[in-house]
């Protein structure tokens, strides 16, 4: 009897040991899978002495944000604009705009005098900027899907703790710059990075969002939680004090006009941070604001009247694929350049997003707003990152958060400028793409003068660019 039950039972053990077995194969093929691509993505982000300075820790720590960031757009998104028809939608992007951005202006010249004050943690605020946002995403994640107003306070606060994240992150870089990489290609790995992350976790939202509309938050909510995590494993000299001024300041705007002095001054208003970086920001605001115009626009625009025959879905795919693409190609070809003017960078991007546009306007087809979307990408992109490296490079430590935070509030003012102007406008696409050719027209002529002035008399750090 004894016999007969091991017998009995020897095939079933069998069958358990070769199930047991291949289980172990699998989930061992996966680990090492996991590790070649983590082993992979460490070695990209930590390429050209990134690892040994740090750099590439905020690289993989700004990738997180992106895509927690992108989960939480796909959650609104789905919920204010295309779950309603077009009208409807206009009031609800309107109330979106209104309820969170205008408390944003009064909030956010906060921001970066606070964190001024605390430049020995700055690896805590951005951790708490990923806290507070895993808290948020979850806390809308039972109420997105009705889309009350109690959505609202908490989209905002999202924006503020991704802006104050945002201006941290980036006045942080210089600490971390490897030996011989110049501020705008390692702004724009940075960016890259995020871009990437954003492009792997759009797909991963959609699929969260058919599960339902509160998941991708709970996808965001482990994201920041990861993020959190991440903040505090940066290097130590990221709160490092080394090598700033706490007494003084130097009038960046007087030594430009040759007459340098020392003088004691708080955190700087965006009128005396240089006639370079003056000068940069307004050109970047026209091009944010083509960015706002024409992502409400073109979206109303070819939800009612697709081109080229397309279906609206299709349509708005041309638009969204080109835009990435252009931003995408524009990070990239910052990462690459070597130029030592940004001020030249940013004159030849408004350039090219005039004639686009403008060409646009003149003969409406699918393929000059594809042209039109892909050139706003790139310039919005290059020109961001030359930006950055200008505050970067003529702003003083002591007070470059808050440089970074007043740039920042003023390039999310005209993003929703242009978005308000692109819900207001009838749906015709000539005139929209005329109006966007104006909004670069006037960044163009009231700025290119200065920039060229400045890019002519150069700059005494030959490195940070």
């Amino acid at each position: 009897m004894a016999a007969d039950r091991r017998t009995d039972g020897g095939p079933a053990r069998r069958s358990e040991s070769t199930l047991a077995r291949g289980g172990s194969r699998f989930f061992g093929g996966f680990r090492r899978a996991g590790r070649a691509v983590g082993g992979r993505i460490r070695k990209a982000t930590h390429a050209q002495g990134a690892g040994e300075s740090g750099l590439g820790k905020l690289i993989e720590l700004h990738a997180v944000n992106s895509a927690g960031d992108m989960l939480i757009t796909i959650a609104l998104a789905s919920t204010v604009f295309f779950s309603v028809p077009t009208g409807e939608a206009r009031g609800r992007v309107a109330l979106y705009l209104l309820v969170t951005m205008a408390p944003f202006a009064l909030l956010a010249p906060v921001i970066g005098p606070l964190l001024d004050r605390v430049p020995h943690g700055r690896r805590t605020a951005m951790a708490m900027a990923m806290l507070a946002r895993a808290v948020l995403a979850w806390t809308m994640a039972s109420s997105v899907a009705n889309a009350g107003l109690e959505l609202y306070p908490a989209a905002l606060g999202v924006l503020v703790a991704s802006k104050a994240y945002g201006v941290v992150r980036s006045a942080v870089v210089p600490r971390l710059l490897p030996h011989r990489v110049t501020l705008v290609k390692a702004n724009s790995r940075v960016t890259l990075a995020g871009l990437v992350a954003t492009a792997v976790a759009a797909p991963l939202g959609g699929l969260l969002h058919m599960i339902g509309p509160g998941w991708p938050l709970y996808g965001a909510f482990g994201i920041f939680v990861l993020g959190t995590v991440l903040a505090f494993s940066l290097p130590h000299k990221v709160d490092s004090a080394k090598g700033e001024e706490r007494a003084h300041m130097v009038d960046l705007h007087k030594r430009d006009t040759g007459a340098a002095t020392l003088k004691k001054r708080r955190a700087p208003g965006l009128r005396n941070v240089g006639s370079s970086v003056l000068n940069a920001l307004q050109a970047n605001s026209s091009l944010r604001a083509l960015s706002g115009f024409l992502t409400l626009f073109m979206a109303f625009l070819l939800r009612e009247h697709p081109i080229g025959g397309l279906s609206a879905p299709v349509s708005l795919g041309v638009v969204v694929v080109s835009a990435g693409l252009g931003n995408a190609f524009g990070t990239a070809l910052g990462s690459w350049l070597k130029s030592r003017a940004p001020e030249a960078i940013i004159t030849t991007v408004l350039a090219l997003a005039l004639g686009a546009t403008i060409a646009a306007a003149i003969w409406y087809s699918t393929v000059t707003v594809a042209l039109v979307a892909a050139t706003a990408g790139l310039a919005q992109a290059l020109a961001k990152l030359s930006l950055d490296a200008l505050i970067q490079r003529d702003v003083p430590e002591e007070v470059r958060t808050s440089a970074f935070a007043r740039s920042e509030t003023a390039l999310q003012m005209a993003w929703v400028v242009g978005g308000a102007i692109g819900i207001m406008l009838p749906l015709n696409g000539e005139l929209g793409l005329g109006v966007a050719a104006g909004l670069v027209a006037l960044g163009f002529v009231t700025t290119v003068r200065g920039l060229l002035l400045a890019g002519r008399r150069g700059t005494p750090h030959p490195r940070t660019v």
